[in-house]
């Protein structure tokens, strides 16, 4: 296989039979300044420094920030939190790190990304999810989301709301939030729509929020007030779940599946990689959606993807979110124990750096990691093929 990007270590576990890499994201701070982030988690956790959350993978969490000023060349940690789950993005003139520890949390960052405050409770509830999900900023606005386990005895995912906020405003506080109402996969989609092969969705989870910025696409909100959410769905290795959020006149925030003209619900779409965690960008200069996403190496006749097709570490873009290209591999582990997956990427110039939940030959399995790898795709809009595009 041919790989399009380069990759280094950006982190490794101390102790790969004990502590384990979760979560990676990684954004733009203000001027140059890249961050990254990842969780760790494990029974050897507690032996480590720093404080862990008191809810989480193994009992606990802790979430590690980087920094770097040299476009992703070299990496200084420059906090541990007690969160998992964690995105950090830009609002104001702040940054700030979204996740949880059960309860829903958010620290800030005054200076750049170079301390952090303690994190504030959002919401108390112990049930909150999420992953490195993409993130819309639009009209001075941060839309995203969270999910919530559903109340149930197994795993089963979790449930999607969307939330906005002004960037302007202290997003520490939870009165600088709007929450849309939760859509549940047991009431909305699991028996409705149903993918057309073998193994059937069985809950949806790690949701993105993306914009649709072409008028000619059916999606287009021309009022500007609409995003789409996209779910992994887990059980089916080439569908993904959408919902539709909107903002209302009196400022409330609706989640709602699409509609057909008679009113009927559709909620999966064909989408490559939609068995596992994928991430989006938007590309403002050539108007394209990127994509990394888990690679699919062996089809569903040989039983569930969802724990087995973590090896191979896909890039993919598109002109209007559902019609997606293959671009190349931007990853591939040695060994299926070799994990290139749970991806985030941003856009650095004229290339793209993607950070992975990886693997080598000392990590537990392929869920249970013990490497965050940085992967460098140079000049990443000529993979793009761009003939075919109506103008």
């Amino acid at each position: 296989m041919k790989m399009i990007a380069d990759e280094r270590i950006l982190f490794r576990s101390p102790a790969p039979d004990g502590i384990y890499c979760y979560t990676p994201w990684i954004c733009h701070g203000f001027g140059d300044r890249l961050i990254a982030s990842c969780d760790i988690a494990g029974p050897r956790l507690g032996e480590g420094p720093g404080p862990k959350s008191d809810h989480g993978d193994y009992g606990s969490n802790q979430c590690l920030i980087f920094r770097s000023d040299d476009h992703g060349e070299t990496w200084t940690l420059c906090a541990r939190l007690p969160m998992l789950h964690a995105r950090v993005f830009q609002a104001g003139k702040s940054l700030y790190i979204l996740g949880h520890s059960g309860r829903m949390l958010i620290a800030r960052s005054d200076d750049n990304g170079d301390s952090w405050s303690a994190p504030a409770v959002l919401d108390p509830g112990l049930r909150w999810h999420q992953s490195g999900g993409s993130i819309d900023r639009h009209h001075g606005r941060i839309w995203l989301s969270m999910e919530i386990k559903p109340d149930v005895d197994h795993w089963a995912g979790g449930d999607p709301l969307l939330m906005s906020a002004d960037e302007n405003d202290d997003l520490t506080k939870r009165s600088s939030w709007r929450f849309s109402n939760l859509v549940t996969f047991e009431q909305t989609a699991k028996f409705i729509n149903r993918t057309p092969i073998q193994f059937e969705a069985d809950c949806w989870l790690e949701s993105s929020v993306v914009r649709v910025h072409d008028p000619k696409s059916r999606f287009y909100d021309p009022e500007d007030r609409s995003v789409l959410l996209f779910l992994r769905v887990n059980g089916c290795e080439h569908y993904a779940a959408m919902l539709v959020g909107r903002e209302n006149d009196d400022g409330t925030l609706t989640l709602d599946t699409w509609k057909r003209p008679d009113g009927s619900p559709v909620i999966f779409f064909p989408f490559p990689g939609g068995h596992m965690k994928f991430h989006i960008v938007y590309d403002e200069q050539d108007q394209f959606y990127w994509m990394t996403a888990s690679h699919v190496e062996i089809s569903t006749a040989y039983g569930p993807p969802s724990n087995r097709e973590r090896r191979a570490l896909g890039l993919y873009c598109s002109s209007n979110l559902f019609d997606w290209q293959f671009a190349g591999f931007v990853a591939v582990g040695e060994s299926r124990l070799c994990s290139r997956h749970y991806a985030s990427l941003v856009i650095d110039g004229e290339d793209l750096l993607v950070v992975s939940r990886s693997g080598d030959r000392e990590a537990k399995n392929s869920h249970d990691t013990d490497l965050i790898t940085l992967h460098r795709v140079r000049r990443f809009r000529e993979l793009a093929l761009k003939g075919g595009r109506e103008e």
